[in-house]
C-alpha cells in the first residue's frame, strides 16, 4: 500500500485585497501518495500557484491542516518552515529564478551551502548535477550567458542538489520553445520512474498533464474533479517498490 506524503485537510487560503476577502483556496481535501507524478490544471486564477506555495512551505494557509510526513506544516513557524524547505523540497520554477550574480555552478551549489556542506564536497555534487543535466561545460557560465533552456535545467539541477523527496515544479515549460519544453519534461519523468521521487507540476498545457499519475483540476480555489490513470500508478508503485527493495536507481 503506497504511502501518503502530503495530505491537504479542509485547506483555505484567503487574501485582503483592499476592504474586500478573496478565497484562493476554499476547502481543498487532497492526498499525494511517495513516488506519485501528480499534475495540477485548472484556468487561471483558479488557485494552481497559491496551492503550490501552501505544499512547498512557501506559504500558510488561513485555516485547515496540511501534513507533510505526517507533520503538520500549517503549525510550524517561518523557521522550520525554512528548514523543511532546505531539506524536504525541491522547486522549479517558470522563471527559473537563478541568482544572476552566480554562475551556473554556485548556482546548483547554492542549497548545500545553506545546508552548511562542506565547499569541497558541495562543489563536486553540483558538477555531478550539471553532468546529470548536460550542461558541465556551462559550469562557469553566468546565467545571462545562458539559453532559457539551459537555465531551467540548471534550476532542475539545483533544485536535486539535497536530494528532495519530493519536486515542485510551477509552469517548469511556460518559457521555453516546444523543443526544449519536452526535454524538461522528459527529464522530469526520467527521474520521477529512475528514483520514485514525488513531483508535482502545476501547468496549463494540457498536453504535459499526459505524464502524470493523476491530474487534480482546480476551478475557483476548489477540486472540481480529478482524473486518476491507474496504470501509471500501479506501475509506479510496482517500480518503488522493487528499487527499495534492489536499493538500485540513480542516485541523485
Amino acid at each position: 500500500m503506497a504511502k501518503t506524503i502530503i495530505k491537504l485537510k479542509n485547506v483555505w487560503k484567503k487574501y485582503r485585497m483592499g476592504e474586500a476577502e478573496v478565497a484562493a483556496l476554499r476547502g481543498i481535501n487532497l492526498e499525494i501518495e511517495k513516488g506519485e507524478f501528480l499534475a495540477i490544471a485548472g484556468p487561471s486564477g483558479s488557485g494552481k500557484s497559491t496551492m503550490m506555495n501552501l505544499v512547498g512551505c512557501l506559504d500558510l494557509p488561513t485555516k485547515g491542516e496540511i501534513y507533510l510526513d505526517g507533520d503538520n506544516i500549517a503549525g510550524f513557524r517561518e523557521s522550520r518552515l525554512a528548514q523543511t524547505r532546505g531539506q524536504k523540497i525541491g522547486f522549479v520554477f517558470q522563471q527559473f529564478n537563478l541568482i544572476p550574480t552566480l554562475n551556473a555552478l554556485e548556482n546548483v551549489m547554492l542549497p548545500l551551502e545553506f545546508q552548511d556542506a562542506e565547499d569541497s564536497k558541495a562543489r563536486k555534487k553540483a558538477m555531478e548535477l550539471l553532468r546529470l543535466v548536460d550542461l558541465a561545460d556551462r559550469a562557469n557560465h553566468l546565467p545571462s550567458q545562458l539559453s532559457g533552456g539551459q537555465m531551467q535545467r540548471v534550476a532542475i539541477a539545483r533544485a536535486l542538489a539535497v536530494d528532495p523527496e519530493i519536486i515542485l515544479a510551477d509552469e517548469p515549460t511556460g518559457n521555453l520553445d516546444s523543443k526544449t519544453g519536452q526535454f524538461i519534461i522528459d527529464f522530469l519523468t526520467k527521474i520521477h520512474s529512475n528514483d520514485s521521487k514525488t513531483i508535482i507540476m502545476v501547468t496549463h498545457d494540457m498536453n504535459l498533464t499526459k505524464h502524470a499519475n493523476r491530474v487534480v483540476y482546480l476551478k475557483d480555489g476548489q477540486v472540481e474533479r480529478i482524473e486518476q490513470r491507474r496504470e501509471k500508478v500501479e506501475q509506479n508503485h510496482n517500480k518503488f517498490h522493487l528499487q527499495s527493495k534492489m536499493k538500485g536507481g540513480v542516485k541523485l
